[in-house]
């Protein structure tokens, strides 16, 4: 007796992830009310399942929905606005001014609606987000069918959206109550960073964290001039200032994490902390290269993050899977450093794990959400195939992705949008710029 289920995706290839370097030729997932339900062969898929949609990727490999571990999702709207410059030339000469004229709840919607259609079209179904206005984050990608992860940020700056770090934890509390029964939605306790948050702010964030079994999402060992300031201000380095505040944890996630010595590898491992690895943000701002394969040797839990727009310039994450190979490899001088199938790890399981949403997404496995992205190989430029995980890292973009589903649901069919009009947003995007950086005509 053949079982009703909402979907079976045929796939030449799946790459579960979970369990790690398997690849699955000629299988099939079946979806029932947004979960996965079976992985089998094709063959005996068709005798056990009775679908109401089957899809067939008869040239395609199938893969988990990325995870962005790391993006301020409005700033797409600042995309190229100051390139080719130091961060905190970047950050205090023109991003903090543009910002603090132009960001408003309506700017962080727009924004955000934009990335997220960027993001979807690449293959990425969550995002872990991290700027004003959460509501807005949030409102925008619901209206995209997407998941995203929305931090609470909190620094003791005074911006349009609040005065002090008491005034940001209350308003983004208040939007977490708000949005707390989303199913595509989890929250984030976002310290901006250890040189604009002080230790009383970080005491405040750690109780909240471990009251409400929040992650603490922040910028972490960026830059070298943040570790001399930290030094100079703290006496120590920012990894054992959160130390000593107890701050280090599971559910710390530090982006970037570039100038880290032994010992705080260490520390980050025994605490079980994860790092958002944003290769193309770092060396675009000529940050550094961050010790990726040193991170993963010692037990770092690692994911992938694209920072905003306005520092990559893509929401890209095939062009991050590739370059963290890469990197690890000429950083370390070893080919095999980080391999295909660790790079896809972080961009999917490791992302997720960071979150505490690795029961749900991240892999290909009975029981979680079918967040899922179907790569089309079949092209000149993607022949021959000999290893389908090689071949997505190192060769695949995200040009070749056709289909994305969120929890069950298609949002990205044959490379089209379901939920947004591209023109319109295209549109949208323009009409920002003449207002930030008027045209001269």
């Amino acid at each position: 007796m053949h079982v009703p289920i909402d979907l079976l995706i045929e796939a030449r290839w799946i790459i579960p992830v979970e369990p790690a370097d398997v690849v699955l030729e000629d299988h099939a997932v079946a979806v029932n009310d947004g979960r996965i339900v079976a992985i089998l062969q094709q063959g005996e898929a068709n005798t056990r399942f009775f679908p109401r949609q089957r899809k067939r990727l008869a040239h395609h490999i199938l893969i988990p929905g990325l995870v962005n571990l790391h993006t301020h999702a409005a700033m797409t709207l600042l995309r190229g606005l100051a390139d080719d410059l130091p961060l905190m030339e970047w950050l205090q000469i023109h991003i903090w001014p543009a910002e603090e004229k132009h960001v408003s709840e309506q700017f962080v919607y727009d924004g955000t609606l934009i990335a997220c259609a960027e993001m979807l079209r690449g293959g990425i179904t969550c995002f872990n987000d991290m700027y004003f206005y959460p509501k807005a984050i949030a409102g925008a990608a619901l209206a995209s069918g997407m998941r995203a992860a929305i931090g609470l940020i909190t620094l003791d700056l005074t911006t349009p959206y609040a005065a002090d770090a008491d005034d940001y934890l209350a308003k983004g509390l208040a939007a977490r109550d708000a949005l707390r029964d989303e199913p595509l939605l989890s929250f984030c306790l976002a310290p901006h960073a250890p040189y604009t948050v002080s230790d009383q702010a970080f005491t405040r964030v750690l109780t909240l964290a471990e009251q409400c079994d929040l992650p603490i999402h922040l910028h972490l060992h960026e830059t070298l001039q943040e570790i001399e300031d930290s030094v100079q201000r703290f006496g120590i380095r920012p990894i054992e200032r959160l130390h000593q505040l107890g701050l280090l944890g599971p559910g710390l996630i530090g982006a970037h994490g570039i100038h880290l010595n032994m010992d705080e590898i260490a520390l980050l491992a025994q605490h079980s902390c994860s790092i958002a690895h944003c290769p193309s943000s770092n060396l675009k701002l000529a940050s550094g290269i961050a010790p990726t394969a040193t991170l993963v040797k010692q037990g770092v839990n690692m994911g992938l993050g694209t920072d905003g727009a306005a520092s990559n310039n893509r929401l890209d994450l095939f062009q991050e899977l590739r370059l963290a190979a890469l990197l690890a490899k000429g950083y370390n001088g070893q080919a095999d450093a980080v391999g295909a199938h660790q790079a896809l790890r972080m961009a999917t399981l490791g992302g997720a794990q960071a979150l505490g949403l690795n029961d749900a997404i991240g892999s290909i496995k009975i029981g979680k959400a079918a967040d899922l992205c179907a790569v089309n190989i079949n092209d000149i430029g993607l022949t021959p195939c000999y290893d389908p995980a090689s071949l997505l890292v190192y060769s695949a973009g995200r040009e070749y992705v056709t289909d994305v589903w969120v929890a069950g649901q298609l949002r990205v069919a044959n490379g089209h949008l379901l939920e947004t009009n591209e023109i319109e947003l295209i549109n949208l995007a323009a009409l920002w710029q003449n207002q930030i950086r008027p045209l001269n005509v």
